[in-house]
């Protein structure tokens, strides 16, 4: 149940927290209530005199929902603002190579608007025998490289125990698709306050990616941000997975936390990743994480799907314009240039 209280009556949310914290979970936001498992029935006549408005069926995901929390969350960092009214590149490469390689594509991503540099250090990998990242290395060359750049760094953690070691290098934990019901490791992640990616699992409902952002959420961090990243349907012939966009503003409508889109790894192929970004941008997105390589036949992981230099700037300039155009106010669309 979730209790809007009149205003000038928020006095009454501690004594409805010394009330029900010890038998019952209580969150609170602003003037708005949620306790898990307690009715109307349940409240004096002082607290139901000071209410303004009761919400039942409340989903699990509490803290995650627009019912309790309905301002957009937008997650600061050094040198972005993601969700709101703002919208978001991010790009790098899928793995860190080198120390040389990813100061060259930092560049790449910040000429094409990218305020943050995404890379992996740890790559959970489908074949064990696959490249598996640099490690404690790689988080060095690519802290250095946004450094460079002014940009930050997205990585992905991928083990709780490597939690306070990634930490000291990222602006924002990855949270992998493998890894999306990890609760331990969610758990671990929502015990900091470094903002959180999720994306969306490969056979995951929405209602599951809502309540694996619970996880990060119940343990303080409510930094969070959610990506849809395609998913797997009937057929994976021709895109590696198929990008839900009807999820985005789904989530959107359900959730107070910035909804972006991965193009990259639900498309699989080069050459579909920037149809299904700039569908991405249509639909609402408030940001795109990219992959991108100089030399995608030679890249340790992911080539197949990571956009040149050029296609990533040209992709990028798309992306800005229609973001441009849907957010416009109707009488002054006359005047955008594309």
């Amino acid at each position: 149940m979730i209790i809007v209280l009149k205003n000038g009556h928020e006095d009454i949310i501690d004594e409805i927290k010394s009330r029900f914290t010890e038998t019952n979970e209580v969150f609170v936001h602003n003037n708005r209530v949620a306790i898990q498992g307690v009715s109307e029935d349940d409240l004096n006549a002082e607290e139901k005199n000071a209410i303004d408005l009761i919400i039942d069926n409340v989903p699990a995901a509490v803290q995650g929902s627009r019912l309790f929390h309905p301002e957009d969350t937008v997650v600061v960092t050094p040198h972005s603002q993601i969700g709101g009214d703002n919208f978001t590149m991010m790009a790098g490469p899928c793995s860190v190579e080198s120390a040389e390689h990813v100061m060259k594509m930092a560049k790449v991503a910040k000429s094409g608007g990218a305020t943050i540099l995404r890379g992996g250090a740890f790559k959970p990998r489908t074949s064990p025998y696959s490249f598996q990242g640099l490690g404690e290395d790689g988080l060095k060359f690519l802290r250095a490289a946004a450094d460079a750049y002014d940009m930050d760094v997205l990585t992905e953690v991928m083990d709780q125990d490597h939690v306070a070691m990634v930490e000291q290098y990222t602006d924002i934990f990855q949270i992998g698709a493998r890894n999306m019901q990890n609760f331990s490791l969610l758990k671990a992640v929502g015990k900091t306050q470094t903002p959180v990616m999720l994306k969306r699992g490969m056979s995951a409902t929405i209602d599951d990616i809502l309540n694996a952002a619970e996880y990060i959420a119940a343990g303080g961090n409510h930094n969070i941000i959610i990506t849809e990243r395609g998913i797997r349907t009937f057929d994976n012939k021709y895109t590696r997975n198929t990008l839900d966009v009807g999820a985005v503003p789904v989530l959107q409508k359900l959730t107070h936390y910035p909804v972006i889109v991965d193009p990259s790894h639900a498309a699989g192929h080069t050459e579909f990743v920037t149809p299904e970004a700039l569908a991405g941008v249509a639909v609402g997105a408030s940001g795109l994480v990219v992959e991108i390589h100089d030399d995608p036949a030679h890249a340790f992981s992911d080539g197949a799907q990571a956009l040149k230099p050029d296609e990533y700037r040209a992709m990028a300039q798309q992306a800005f314009a229609i973001r441009k155009v849907i957010t416009t106010p109707v009488e002054e669309k006359s005047e955008v240039k594309l």
